[in-house]
């Protein structure tokens, strides 16, 4: 039998040290020499290869995607308050230009109000029993022992604390979903190692029998991937933004009318009824990957964060009210990627880094995608959304 091994040679690395500029250049040397075409741009960079260590394994260099300014947005959160540039990494052309129009709009109607109305941050074990009537009998003991299992859950963590469990009968398995308050961290490892302590304790201490096994996750969680659950229960932060526009200024900004956009928006709600959407709006997760690339984000969570709600309506005097829930955003401004020298900067733009700071880094980021689905709506009405694209977006 042939030892493939011995056929592609492995990637270096150095159990000792793996995280020096050396062993990065020996990398990219490897891959050069492999593939027969240099490395020109990856190789450029300003952050130490030591610096990479808990973000990255096999460290080479860096991927430069282009950021764009758009501003002043103004805000009326509880924690963002005040105009705002928000950076946006993106090779998206017309998209900071977009941003930019919805911002200027929103800052000239007074701001847009933003609110953090709910933020939780789960894993959800299951446990298999004998039969449903055992798995009954133990959601009843979860219920009545939840003080000490908060406890044990909280051991693990200074920041985090168990706000709740709720829980699903499926066959013979019971799914708990404990839901976490995570700090200012986006918290999917706090809740691992938090709910697997609860766990063992659970499995350690339940008097009944017929237990067979329990499993981290019984996949209720949905990490990294969207779920209705997500969207009616909330996963990270539960953002709502809002904005009133009157009819005149959407005239003479946008080219639109307020009872256009509002016409739009019911027609695009059957559109998306019949697609099965996920989100009824016109594109918030364009605002949310481009954030968090800049702001070092962990960029899959946009899976869960893209679940959107798009809501609009019209008053007696004409005027305009939008607004967007963003039902599961998870971000942090903390751990992670956020400590990175290009990272750190960009949320630095908007007094966003370090302890304190994640709901007004949410509010920031409901407010831009609350300019985006101003902008993108009224271009697709006014009829220069492919326009745009072609004077802006043409890179060939």
């Amino acid at each position: 039998m042939t030892n493939n091994n011995k056929l592609y040679p492995s990637v270096p690395r150095d159990k000792t040290n793996n995280y020096s500029e050396a062993l990065a250049k020996q990398r990219r040397d490897f891959v050069s020499q492999q593939l027969e075409k240099p490395l020109q741009h990856v190789s450029h960079y300003s952050i130490k290869a030591e610096d990479t260590a808990g973000n990255i394994e096999n460290f080479i260099g860096v991927a430069q995607v282009p950021i764009g300014l758009a501003g002043p947005l103004l805000v009326n959160g509880e924690h963002a308050k005040g105009a705002f540039y928000v950076p946006l990494a993106t090779t998206e052309g017309t998209l900071v230009a977009s941003y930019n129009r919805g911002m200027r709009v929103i800052t000239a109607a007074g701001g847009a109000k933003v609110t953090v109305v709910d933020d939780a941050m789960q894993r959800a074990p299951v446990f298999i029993f004998e039969d449903a009537r055992q798995a009954r009998q133990m959601g009843e003991w979860i219920e009545d022992n939840f003080s000490t299992i908060k406890s044990q859950a909280e051991t693990t963590t200074q920041v985090g604390q168990l706000r709740n469990i709720e829980q699903y009968a499926a066959a013979r398995m019971r799914y708990l979903r404990f839901n976490f308050t995570t700090g200012d961290a986006a918290g999917q490892n706090m809740v691992s190692k938090a709910c697997f302590a609860a766990c063992e304790w659970i499995q350690a201490n339940y008097p009944y029998p017929g237990l067979k096994r329990y499993t981290l996750s019984g996949a209720m969680d949905t990490d990294k991937k969207h779920s209705q659950l997500n969207t009616l229960h909330s996963r990270g932060k539960r953002v709502i933004a809002e904005v009133t526009i009157s009819d005149q200024l959407l005239r003479e900004n946008l080219g639109v009318s307020a009872d256009m956009l509002f016409k739009m928006r019911q027609i695009s709600n059957v559109g998306s009824m019949m697609a099965g959407s996920v989100n009824n709006g016109a594109h918030s997760p364009n605002a949310i990957a481009a954030i968090f690339i800049a702001c070092g984000q962990d960029a899959a969570n946009v899976a869960e964060s893209s679940a959107a709600i798009s809501f609009v309506d019209v008053d007696a005097e004409g005027n305009y009210y939008l607004a967007m829930t963003i039902p599961s955003l998870i971000v942090a401004t903390y751990g992670g990627g956020t400590a990175l020298g290009t990272q750190k900067e960009c949320l630095q733009m908007m007094d966003c880094f370090g302890e304190g700071k994640v709901k007004k880094l949410a509010e920031i980021i409901g407010a831009t995608v609350l300019a985006g689905e101003l902008s993108l709506s009224a271009a697709v009405l006014a009829g220069d959304w492919v326009s745009s694209h072609d004077s802006l977006g043409r890179n060939r």
